[in-house]
């Protein structure tokens, strides 16, 4: 079930953030056999790793921490848990330690992960990164699923064989803080009128209410991150009634609010920049779609230009955020056609 969870929030935070700049990564390694950590290649990837590790802890996004070492003011580096940044150099490097047992590994790992437990909330969220400052970065970031992996991560390190190198004290405090981070969850969920229904990108580090982000991004109820939350929901052995109460309700509004009829295409315009433009079309047949972001309390799909008006249409929005952001998206469709339907089957039995 985690491995499947784990790919399903890769192919989630992928799609949610198609602007992420494609880089090598640290997961793209995970799946190599024990004898490759053991080899020279490893270990040269893992030194232009460690030197794009922060001094807080943590590693910078959009970033190839791979290929060549960071040789610059380390100073400056920023870390975030943003597009998937942080995660994934912590599990390489917890492979690396289990097969090299050099102590230098299992101290950047256990930096990394205090830098993930220093950032946690005492209301139970994450922010974007840490230290988070006064911006919107502060608030609980479901953004990209970023507290989401966050979460998953701390559940493998507190339960799992591959982290019984880490000191108990700091695998309790795993296990406390995914928990923390369920009752946040639970907390942020949005009602209306008095039911729940889904969730914000992001939310108030202290009471919990939908928060904007970019100019782009208004408070409202998230059609792409509410799905990698009912996801992780999902995951839990023996959930407890307002867990449960928590997915059907997330599940019935994603059903009250997919789009029928419409499909998105890139069609040619010599006239735009790029020379082409991303429209949405009328087609019958088309699967149901969902849009990123929904005006609370009417369900109506909102689309933003950076001038923070929303709109109803993504016709009316300018060209640059038009084609530059995932506005529409297929994000639900698995978890309702498959997911949720195999869950209520094992939640029966």
């Amino acid at each position: 079930m985690m491995r499947r969870m784990n790919r399903w929030l890769l192919m989630a935070v992928v799609a949610c953030a198609p602007d992420v700049v494609c880089a090598a990564m640290a997961g793209d390694f995970l799946k190599k056999p024990d004898d490759w950590f053991r080899s020279e290649e490893a270990s040269r990837v893992a030194a232009h790793m460690l030197s794009y590790q922060a001094e807080l802890g943590g590693w910078p996004k959009n970033t190839d921490t791979i290929s060549k070492p960071y040789t610059g003011d380390r100073s400056e580096l920023k870390p975030t848990f943003d597009n998937g940044a942080t995660t994934d150099e912590l599990r390489f490097l917890a492979r690396l330690y289990q097969v090299a047992k050099e102590e230098r590994y299992q101290k950047a790992f256990e930096k990394g992960l205090d830098y993930i437990l220093k950032a946690h909330y005492p209301t139970g969220g994450w922010p974007q990164f840490y230290p988070p400052g006064k911006q919107y970065h502060r608030h609980i970031t479901f953004n990209d699923n970023a507290m989401v992996r966050l979460m998953t991560f701390l559940r493998e390190v507190a339960t799992t064989d591959r982290y019984a190198f880490v000191p108990a004290e700091r695998r309790k405090a795993a296990q406390e803080a995914f928990d923390k981070g369920i009752e946040c969850i639970l907390k942020c969920q949005i009602k209306v009128d008095g039911k729940l229904a889904a969730w914000c990108a992001q939310h108030d580090e202290l009471d919990y209410s939908p928060r904007p982000a970019r100019k782009f991004e208004l408070a409202s109820l998230s059609g792409c991150e509410s799905v990698g939350i009912v996801r992780l929901l999902m995951s839990l052995e023996n959930p407890k009634a307002e867990v449960v109460q928590s997915i059907d309700a997330a599940v019935a509004w994603f059903e009250s609010v997919k789009l029928s009829g419409i499909k998105v295409e890139v069609r040619e315009d010599k006239g735009a920049p790029d020379g082409k433009d991303r429209v949405v079309v009328q087609d019958p047949a088309a699967p149901p779609m969902w849009a990123r972001f929904y005006e609370i309390g009417t369900n109506q799909p909102i689309f933003c230009d950076r001038d923070s008006v929303p709109k109803k249409t993504l016709a009316e929005i300018g060209h640059e955020r038009r084609n530059g952001y995932s506005w529409l998206g297929y994000w639900p469709q698995a978890l309702l056609e498959k997911e949720y339907p195999a869950w209520k089957a094992k939640l029966a039995k």
